[in-house]
């Protein structure tokens, strides 16, 4: 294989590349970095839903996770975003769903204020909720100050630790709620 045909598998892979991730970019380099950031998102993803997948057969497998005897079904998924991709220290933040069967005053009061807790910041949301309906909760939330103090101080907040403080607040909330 010649030079000129070596260079020109390497442009058509490279176009190949470009177009499956969506990217503008000119030159290799950024288009490689564009399809770093896209292979992060899809395994970002992945992780997602298997984590839903998990918690989901979890919930199933224990009745009495929520309340008293009665089952209620919770889904809270959390990844880690990139909030500011444009700048020269990245900040990362979460975007967080939370879905139950079944709503119930004062909670989502409870998950903001586990959110709170935490240190971070809703910057974005989407929330649908009535009492005795669906609950739906999908927001992306940064650190603000409290959060930011607490990564100065060594502690820094994950994805597990947003998704175990969401899930303790529903808890608390629905066993509040069956007392």
């Amino acid at each position: 294989m010649s030079g000129k045909e070596k260079k020109a598998a390497l442009e058509e892979k490279l176009q190949l590349l470009r177009s499956v991730t969506k990217s503008n970019a000119a030159n290799k380099t950024s288009i490689l970095v564009d399809a770093s950031k896209y292979i992060k998102e899809l395994k970002d993803k992945v992780e997602e839903e298997a984590a839903a997948a998990s918690w989901s057969q979890a919930n199933t497998d224990s009745s009495s996770a929520f309340g008293s005897g009665s089952a209620m079904p919770a889904t809270v998924t959390v990844s880690s975003v990139e909030l500011d991709s444009n700048s020269c220290s990245s900040r990362r933040g979460f975007r967080i769903n939370v879905s139950t069967e079944r709503s119930r005053p004062g909670l989502l009061v409870s998950v903001l204020e586990a959110l709170e807790d935490l240190g971070l910041d809703v910057l974005d949301a989407d929330v649908s909720c009535a009492d005795d309906t669906a609950f739906r909760f999908q927001a992306l939330g940064g650190s603000g100050q409290q959060g930011k103090q607490q990564q100065h101080q060594g502690g820094s907040v994950d994805e597990q630790m947003v998704q175990q403080a969401v899930l303790q607040a529903i808890s608390k909330c629905m066993d509040d709620d069956d007392e």
